[in-house]
């Protein structure tokens, strides 16, 4: 699809609506813009929350997830590579 948009003195463009339809682009929607040289590529984007952990949080998962000796004999055994 190949369509001509007129910039407003805003620098706004309108998109057609089928192309809004077609890959889902609704008002309030966040779209990512990419310099491509000679080209803007414009694409849906998703907008997701992120968390923010503490250094105390992060210890207690990384103690929670370390291996016992055996284990971890285990784990390289099944690894090593055999010549």
């Amino acid at each position: 699809m190949k369509e001509t948009l007129i910039v407003s003195s805003r620098g706004q463009v309108t998109l057609p609506a089928l192309l809004r339809k077609r890959v889902g682009i609704r008002e309030g929607s966040a779209v990512i813009i990419e310099d491509r040289g000679n080209e803007l590529v414009l694409k849906p984007a998703v907008v997701l929350e992120i968390d923010m952990y503490s250094d105390r949080q992060i210890s207690e998962w990384d103690a929670a997830d370390r291996l016992k000796t055996d284990e971890k004999r285990a784990v390289l055994k099944k690894v090593r590579i055999k010549k």
